[in-house]
């Protein structure tokens, strides 16, 4: 390929060739004007030497042409694998390679953008700016999106980056295509554990035009069980009440039956997910009489700003008579029947403190006690030496619930805590340790006291004098009690022998009474970590059990979480949908959201031109439906004429090239210009002379 073109190189800078050539025509016109003989005579070697001082050239250069960049956009995401849609998306991208591929001078480059389970709806627009950035605006032939139209990072038309060059759409779906799907309005990120969540939604069948008189059947799920059954009409909208009763993430599961042909069933289901959070905690602590150990608990509780506590400390039982006149005793009597009957169910936990049966409280309000704990209640016993004399509390109507009764024997010697078994898979002490001797057990300080037990029922936690129990905790119904034998734990606050984790033992205690979902011996939970779903399973039987999870599109894949040591297990599988997993091994289940939980790739799944339609239109682009008019033909087109029509695209054609080599060639030479010029001069010369 050759180009040809004038150039020249004067000798002299160019202000003085200019001003020669002013001074040259000054002189002609003056001649002219007195009729001078020879004036047109003399121009000529006059031109001659301006002509041959600008130095003319004839410029050939050698021109490679530059190919021309196409660039092909396959949408590979959720959506696309509906219906037909991935066959024909096969189909239209072979067919246009093929034709792309025998177009002369055009290079094509195919971006293939895949499903990503972290990303909320498609997006098209980013990958495509990112391969844009490495092609010259003047070398882009256009863009050719072969997709469903669901996308949702689609630029404002005049932000598009590659204007200039016409964007084709070729849409893989049908123009009649219905499904049907339930969307959430408003859904709160909090609510209070054990008050109400409003929820409002709304469920429709897009695409029909009767769909106002179809009644559809709705379940609504909290944490994978069912809790209500609704029947309800397509477009309404309704509010939905859920009570939330567990702290951290509560996940509201919505979804309609599915109907006859339709798109998809991914967005008959919708998730929200409500953060469980305690308003207020309410504790009732009684400490039997004024000892060290009571300021450990207190110390605790009103450290936690969502704690209300509530505290009595007995300073002198009813049965004590020495002589001290009224006038000099407590100023307020003991409020046993607020407390024990009328706010009884307003507490979460109650904490009887080295407290003894000496007939403070009646046996009426300790039946009411036992029953409260029956009922989902929490109680704790801090014990010491009181707890195997004749007015022990295991002697009275709590008895029922209590897991160990006392030999009346109790241990005065030195030992430190250690971890039973049970213990040391448990959650409120599997991870406590800290640092661990020669024995394996931690190297926690002493203890001086263990109040001897007969164990009936629940789980030994912590040992004692001789493996006697130290810490007992036991479910007793839908409630929980927890048994501590020894009143000598504030040693480890003091700092004895090296002290121990006093705060965080008596936080979890509390709240595992209290049913925190992270202190749950058994339990199974997942988490997305990158691009993996993460099982952690807990249970206090080492034996591996397999965990089934069911994937959002009701697929099965089954895992064996392994031993990772404190009573927890673990295993990965890489996420593949966004959406709902459902997640049981025989004994727990549990529920994850993987992803956005009201995601825009499974909502809206209906083929749009909507979207793309302007941009195409203002880059000189066309929109084609593939099931209805097949693989349009391609063709190249000049730059600013059409480049589009109903059945083909065209691609501009550019011709873009690179310089290889230059030849200069002089236009006047040397001997021409003497020739000119002294011809001149003496033609000039003889016209004067006649």
């Amino acid at each position: 390929m050759t180009g040809m073109s004038f150039a020249f190189s004067p000798t002299v800078p160019s202000w003085v060739l200019l001003a020669a050539s002013v001074a040259a025509l000054i002189l002609l016109a003056y001649g002219l004007w007195r009729g001078a003989r020879g004036t047109a005579w003399r121009a000529i070697p006059i031109l001659v030497l301006i002509i041959a001082i600008a130095d003319p050239r004839l410029v050939s250069e050698e021109r490679a042409p530059l190919s021309d960049i196409a660039v092909v956009v396959v949408d590979e995401s959720s959506s696309q694998g509906l219906a037909e849609r991935t066959t024909r998306t096969d189909k239209t991208l072979s067919e246009l390679s093929t034709q792309l591929g025998a177009q002369p001078n055009l290079e094509v480059r195919t971006l293939r953008i895949g499903k990503d389970a972290r990303s909320d709806g498609t997006r098209l627009f980013g990958p495509l700016a990112g391969a844009l950035a490495d092609i010259p605006p003047s070398r882009l032939a256009g863009t050719i999106m072969i997709t469903d139209g669901l996308v949702h990072d689609a630029p404002a038309t005049e932000s598009f980056a590659a204007k200039q060059s016409p964007l084709h759409v070729v849409l893989t779906g049908d123009q009649n295509e219905h499904d049907r799907r339930v969307r959430i309005e408003r859904a709160p990120d909090f609510a209070v554990v054990g008050g109400q969540a409003m929820i409002r939604f709304s469920a429709e069948d897009a695409g029909k035009p009767d769909a106002s008189s179809t009644t559809m059947p709705i379940t609504v799920r909290l944490n994978g069980k069912q809790i209500k059954e609704l029947n309800f009409n397509s477009g309404e909208t309704a509010d939905l009440a859920v009570a939330i009763d567990t702290p951290g993430a509560n996940i509201v599961e919505i979804e309609v039956e599915s109907a006859p042909g339709e798109l998809s069933r991914l967005n008959n289901r919708a998730l929200v997910s409500i953060n469980g959070i305690r308003d207020r905690l309410r504790v009732l602590l009684i400490s039997g009489e004024p000892h060290v150990g009571e300021r450990a608990w207190r110390n605790l509780l009103k450290s936690d700003p969502n704690v209300d506590l509530v505290h009595f400390t007995i300073l002198r039982p009813l049965t004590k008579d020495d002589g001290t006149p009224l006038s000099e005793l407590a100023l307020i009597a003991f409020p046993i029947r607020e407390l024990f009957e009328e706010q009884l169910y307003g507490f979460d936990l109650i904490i009887f403190d080295r407290y003894s049966r000496k007939g403070l409280v009646p046996y009426q309000f300790m039946t009411n006690v036992a029953k409260y704990v029956r009922d989902g209640g929490a109680m704790m016993l801090a014990v010491g030496p009181e707890y195997a004399d004749s007015f022990s509390l295991f002697d009275s109507p709590l008895q029922s619930i209590l897991p160990a009764a006392p030999t009346g024997q109790v241990s005065a010697d030195a030992f430190k805590p250690t971890l039973s078994d049970i213990g040391k898979r448990h959650p409120v002490t599997a991870d406590l340790t800290g640092a661990v001797g020669a024995d394996g057990q931690p190297t926690w300080g002493r203890w001086l006291r263990n109040v001897q037990v007969a164990t009936t029922s629940g789980q030994k936690i912590l040992d004692g004098v001789n493996g006697q129990p130290l810490l007992l905790l036991d479910r007793v119904e839908k409630g929980r009690v927890a048994l501590l034998l020894s009143d000598t734990m504030w040693l480890w606050g003091k700092g004895v022998d090296g002290g121990g984790p006093q705060s965080e033992f008596l936080r979890r205690v509390a709240h595992w009474l209290m049913k925190e979902p992270q202190l749950e011996e058994e339990s199974l939970a997942a988490e997305v970590l990158g691009d993996d779903l993460v099982v952690s399973r807990r249970s206090l039987n080492a034996a591996e059990r397999s965990v089934t999870i069911e994937g959002p599109d009701g697929a099965q894949s089954t895992v064996i979480p392994r031993e990772t040591g404190q009573g927890r297990a673990r295993a990965a599988i890489p996420v593949g949908e966004p959406g709902l997993y459902r997640l049981t091994d025989g004994l727990s289940s549990t529920v994850a959201a993987v992803g956005a939980t009201r995601p825009l790739e499974n909502f809206d799944v209906i083929t749009t031109a909507e979207r793309l339609e302007p941009i195409a239109q203002a880059t000189g682009g066309g929109v084609y439906w593939a099931g209805s008019t097949g693989t349009p033909a391609v063709r190249r087109t000049a730059p600013g004429r059409t480049s589009h029509g109903s059945t083909w695209l065209g691609l501009k054609a550019n011709d873009q090239y690179v310089v290889t080599g230059v030849r200069e060639t002089a236009l006047l030479p040397i001997l021409l210009v003497l020739l000119l010029s002294v011809g001149g001069a003496m033609a000039a010369w003889w016209r004067e002379g006649r």
